[in-house]
């Protein structure tokens, strides 16, 4: 039998094939500006984050940036992957994660082991900002090579990622955005969620064609906005009671969630969106980066006649014989 040469080969090491098929419930305020997504990511998110040797509080980043990703890529139609890349000049110089529009999900970390040890020799439990320091966020959408791709960034402001994810829709958006986070090592193992809500536009509630003076409408309209901002301000009370342990809790079903929150104000659920391990590697896509360098390096990087590339997603190791590897 002939082997299938590297760049042909779509095979890739056995992952985690988990389905969270509830992960994502997308929900409104009846007759309110107020829609959201409350996102339980369950087992999945213990499959992701175990996969990669990084300290608790790297791990919690990763588990919220994820949770965050989740959310937001759901309320979006596009083909392809949404992502969020935090760079700065702390510890972490780099945390990524992204969704696809099937829901499938993946992260990377890079860190400085040095810079993180003496951090967390002063704090065990550091928050977002001490992590990454001073840098930017950003958010992009690509779905390929054909198509532009559209992309937003921020310079980091809060001292929580969710506090930082709401700056960029207050100044680059300018769209109100409430973000509550959670990720941690529970007794089932790591669990990660989000509640994300959003103020949207309300319709007017003058019927077409009806003819109004000046003064009429202007006190319509102030009548409008002020129950709007109302209905925004209550939402945000009401999110705000929510506990981490709610949050992360797999035998508290996402509806019952919800109508514990929203219930004084009516709430009603669409439907779920499935979450899913999502690594995209393959030998062949590995293969293809391995080809672009130079012959003289492919030998260098050889260790006992392979070269062994280890997925920074998945934390796989992909190991290609020298010779099946030409270089550019």
């Amino acid at each position: 039998m002939v082997d299938t040469p590297a760049f042909l080969d779509t095979s890739r090491p056995d992952v985690p094939d988990i389905v969270v098929p509830r992960g994502v419930t997308p929900f409104f305020l009846p007759g309110r500006p107020v829609r959201g997504r409350l996102v339980r990511l369950g087992p999945l998110a213990d499959a992701l984050l175990s996969r990669h040797d990084n300290p608790a509080p790297v791990t919690r980043l990763a588990g919220e940036a994820l949770a965050l990703v989740a959310g937001l890529a759901s309320a979006l139609k596009f083909r392809g992957s949404f992502s969020l890349q935090a760079k700065g000049d702390g510890p972490v110089s780099m945390m990524l994660a992204d969704c696809t529009e099937s829901g499938a999900l993946r992260f990377h970390a890079r860190s400085d082991p040095e810079r993180l040890a003496a951090l967390l020799d002063a704090d065990p439990a550091p928050g977002a900002r001490a992590l990454l320091g001073q840098g930017y966020m950003a958010f992009s959408v690509d779905q390929g090579p054909d198509t532009e791709r559209h992309q937003g960034i921020v310079a980091i402001e809060g001292d929580t990622l969710a506090a930082m994810a709401g700056h960029y829709f207050e100044t680059s958006e300018q769209h109100a955005c409430a973000i509550r986070l959670a990720c941690r090592n529970t007794g089932s193992g790591w669990r990660a969620g989000a509640l994300v809500l959003e103020r949207i536009a309300a319709e007017g509630g003058i019927a077409p064609g009806t003819e109004l003076d000046n003064d009429v409408l202007d006190r319509a309209m102030i009548v409008r906005d002020g129950t709007d901002a109302e209905a925004w301000s209550n939402a945000l009370a009401l999110a705000a009671t929510l506990g981490e342990d709610e949050l992360l809790d797999d035998a508290l079903p996402p509806e019952q969630l919800l109508f514990r929150l929203f219930h004084e104000q009516g709430v009603a659920a669409d439907l779920p969106r499935a979450l899913a391990y999502g690594c995209r590697c393959s030998r062949a896509r590995l293969a293809g980066i391995l080809e672009g360098f130079p012959s003289e390096d492919l030998d260098h990087m050889q260790v006992g006649g392979d070269i062994v590339m280890t997925c920074e997603f998945c934390a796989l190791d992909f190991r290609f014989p020298r010779e099946t590897i030409q270089g550019a």
